[in-house]
């Protein structure tokens, strides 16, 4: 016959047994937490590398159309009545034009580029607030009020006296209570 303490609807277990059954179901809370963060963040992770691919390959069919359009742009303005080289220097130039000005807009871009001062300050504000925290030592408590508490044999004072050099009354106490 099972203990009537021990299943989950019981009024009459311990403080123990209604830790011990907190800190699994939060365990198993958090794993649950876990597991579905993971499941969250692959599925993000599969469509980023899909619209990654379908950027990739978009830019690379308009890699591809780039000389057919520059050709198509040469043969346009040939047929304005320019020479076919002029046509084609024409376009060159357009690309290089082009060029340049992307590329004065990408160095402005990067010239403006900072570190981020903010998060820096944040991290020696906080480094320099840990570096003067001191850790808060718990309430030392006397062998004998753990005695009394537990209601020890060694509570009476029987055997503490006779403990080898060097062992102190809470060692006993662990060692009596296993």
């Amino acid at each position: 016959m099972s203990d009537p303490g021990n299943y989950v609807g019981s009024a009459d277990r311990s403080i123990g047994q209604l830790v011990a059954s907190a800190t699994a179901e939060m365990s198993a809370l958090v794993h649950d937490e876990i597991a579905l963060a993971k499941a969250e963040v692959r599925q993000d992770v599969k469509r980023g590398v899909i619209g990654s691919v379908a950027f990739i390959v978009a830019g690379v069919l308009l890699l591809f159309t780039m000389p057919m359009l520059s050709f198509a742009a040469a043969y346009g303005i040939h047929n304005l009545g320019l020479g076919l080289a002029w046509s084609f220097l024409i376009v060159a130039g357009g690309f290089v034009l082009l060029a340049a000005l992307l590329g004065l807009v990408g160095w402005l871009k990067f010239k403006k580029v900072k570190p981020p001062e903010k998060s820096i300050a944040s991290a020696k504000q906080t480094a320099a607030v840990l570096q003067k925290a001191k850790p808060h030592p718990r309430p030392a408590i006397e062998a004998d009020a753990i005695l009394k508490r537990s209601g020890s044999s060694l509570a009476a004072g029987t055997g503490v006296e006779a403990l080898p050099p060097g062992k102190d009354k809470a060692s006993a106490v662990a060692r009596s209570s296993t």
